[in-house]
């Protein structure tokens, strides 16, 4: 027996099925859109902060995610590379990783903030949660296309902690990106075990989250010799 809608009362069902689907959609977009303006304009307003602990020591360039914009802080300016010694600026976007498949926004991988770099005496690349659900293949592509594009600089990458909301799933990009490390020489610093302090949403750091991250990454650069 078809379950299917029949006569004008069918048709009528249908209709406003299709029109409440339409809808949510247009509405999810949206949201959506408006999600990724606020990112942009977040980013750009990072961009502008120059931070660290010493003002007229070594510059750094950090490329990284929600993490390093400050994303769900009052003072984005607070976001943890404000921890770190030198002078740094921040070239962040929230939701973006190392594959271009990470972000809602289009592609916004770290890769395209390369050039943003230039004449820094470190980049600093910091993420991975925003590649959880992306191969390991698009995250191996990624991080070659970005160290393509920083040629002739010292780079170090801060892989991802093992943040409530996303732990197991970080433990398989963290395993990741030290392999992809090891092939190609980069300096890699293994957060995955590091214990902070999260917003409600177990994803983002909470202002003392973000002191005590940018504390730890800055005395591993520190003690390897790579700033300050």
């Amino acid at each position: 027996m078809s379950l299917r809608p029949t006569g004008r009362a069918g048709v009528a069902a249908l209709l406003i099925a299709v029109l409440l689907a339409t809808v949510l959609t247009v509405r999810a977009r949206g949201t959506e859109v408006s999600w990724c303006a606020r990112h942009a304009t977040d980013a750009a307003a990072r961009s502008q902060i120059v931070t660290g602990t010493e003002p007229t020591g070594p510059s750094a360039a950090v490329i990284g995610d929600s993490w390093s914009v400050g994303l769900g802080l009052d003072d984005l300016g607070g976001s943890w590379p404000s921890e770190l010694p030198g002078r740094v600026r921040v070239a962040g976007f929230s939701g973006s990783g190392f594959s271009h498949g990470a972000s809602h926004c289009g592609n916004r991988s770290f890769a395209t903030r390369a050039a943003s770099a230039r004449g820094a005496d470190l980049v600093v690349v910091q993420g991975g949660l925003n590649d959880h659900d992306q191969s390991d293949a698009d995250i191996r592509d990624g991080f070659r296309t970005l160290l393509t594009s920083l040629p002739d600089k010292g780079v170090v990458v801060v892989g991802p902690v093992a943040a409530p909301a996303r732990a197991a799933s970080a433990r398989r990009v963290d395993a990741t990106l030290a392999d992809l490390c090891e092939e190609y020489g980069v300096a890699y610093i293994d957060a995955s075990a590091w214990s902070l302090s999260y917003l409600p949403d177990r994803l983002h750091l909470t202002q003392s989250g973000h002191v005590a991250f940018g504390q730890r990454v800055a005395d591993e650069l520190v003690a390897r010799g790579l700033l300050g």
